[in-house]
């Protein structure tokens, strides 16, 4: 019985030894080896790139210690200079391991090329949202005398009118000419007095003019309903598209 024991007491000790050791080497390869390996605890903050041109961020980069790579895609803004850097992998301020490599996008030297969209005869607040959406920046705005109030009669790039489809840098100044709501032609007012108010609206409208203020008020000259004054009185020669303003009898 005990020539069994001995051998397995053996085989028991030898187990426990081999256990040991191996969890001494695994302690000393995690809390030894593979911090010194990795330079554990030995971060580098990622600077702020961000504005600078190429060069100037390259030697940002070589003096922390870091690695770079440029984006084949790269972007544009009408803000910063050509080759200045648009973004960067990892972002700023990031703790990373010396020598890592940092991912650069760059301004675009030239401005990509887009095609002119169709503003004509748009509204002017309508045209504002499509230039901005498309990169464009919005330039004067030409009032020229027309019937359609802030609608776009003519786009132009310096100036020059251009037609839709035509292409532009990205980032251009687009001149707006744009009606005031007034013709050059000279009208008469028509004479509204004793007329029912709605009958008054489709007259002033009729006659290429705007219906301006309604007012109402108590008046014993005409039924309620109808209108007793106007402004300006009838005859007066105004521009087409101006406002009329009416006064109402109500009860």
């Amino acid at each position: 019985m005990n020539s069994l024991n001995y051998p397995l007491k053996k085989i028991l000790i030898n187990l426990l030894i081999i256990i040991g050791i191996s969890i001494f080497l695994g302690f000393l390869f995690l809390k030894v080896y593979l911090p010194l390996y990795t330079n554990h605890g030995e971060t580098v903050s990622v600077p702020d790139l961000s504005g600078y041109e190429y060069e100037e961020a390259v030697d940002i980069l070589d003096q922390a210690g870091l690695q770079y790579e440029v984006s084949v895609d790269s972007g544009f803004s009408m803000e910063l200079p050509a080759l200045a850097i648009l973004k960067q992998i990892p972002e700023a301020n990031s703790q990373v391991k010396s020598g890592r490599r940092i991912y650069l996008t760059i301004n675009a030297r030239n401005a990509p090329l887009i095609k002119m969209p169709n503003l004509v005869n748009m509204p002017l607040k309508n045209v504002q949202e499509i230039l901005a959406n498309l990169g464009l920046e919005r330039g004067d705005i030409i009032f020229v005398p027309d019937i359609g109030f802030n609608v776009v009669l003519e786009q132009r790039y310096r100036g020059v009118s251009v037609r839709e489809g035509f292409e532009i840098p990205k980032g251009a100044r687009i001149d707006l000419v744009v009606g005031d709501g007034m013709g050059n032609q000279l009208l008469l007012v028509p004479d509204l007095k004793g007329m029912d108010e709605v009958d008054a609206e489709f007259l002033i409208l009729g006659s290429g003019l705007r219906v301006g203020n309604k007012n109402y008020s108590t008046t014993d000259s005409v039924a309620p309903g109808k209108v007793f004054l106007q402004s300006p009185p009838a005859g007066t020669e105004i521009k087409t598209g101006e406002a009329v303003d009416i006064w109402v009898a109500k009860n």
